[in-house]
């Protein structure tokens, strides 16, 4: 019911708030600024995603725990969906959730509706094992003939 009450209600209320704001600046100046909206939500998308995946790389690697980048990600990545929504009502929202105050309030009020049991780190190193040895490789036969002959006997590495 509640999200019906959304898809009904936030049409009407963008409506209501472009005849108000058209009326009080103009067509052409009303337009421009969604269209601004929208860019400026773009490169948020861009911009601010990309450093909040960062972020939630950093913390992994320090195998810390993820729920408040994953978080802070998500709101923004909602923040430049709604700024690329036509609409003041929903550029507003998207603004706010832009705002650190405003995802630390946020945050707060979904971790007393949410009870967290715990999340699985792996290190970003595996264990060695006695019988594996890395090491890089590269194939080096390019059909030139070499300018030395290999080596014919064993290479001093390996048992004879």
């Amino acid at each position: 019911m509640r999200l019906l009450l959304i898809f009904v209600l936030l049409p009407l209320i963008e409506i209501a708030l472009f005849v108000q704001v058209g009326a009080a600046i103009g067509l052409w100046l009303t337009l421009a600024l969604v269209i601004l909206s929208a860019v400026f939500g773009v490169w948020i998308l861009r911009a601010q995603g990309a450093l909040a995946a960062a972020r939630l790389r950093n913390t992994f690697h320090q195998l810390g725990d993820p729920a408040e980048q994953i978080a802070r990600g998500t709101m923004v990545m909602i923040a430049g969906m709604l700024l690329i929504a036509p609409g003041f009502f929903t550029d507003t929202i998207g603004l706010l959730l832009l705002v650190p105050y405003v995802q630390t309030a946020i945050m707060r009020y979904m971790q007393k509706r949410m009870q967290v049991h715990g999340y699985a780190a792996r290190s970003p190193q595996p264990e060695a094992r006695g019988d594996i040895i890395e090491g890089e490789w590269e194939d080096v036969t390019l059909n030139k003939k070499p300018t030395h002959m290999p080596p014919q006997g064993p290479s001093g590495w390996t048992r004879h």
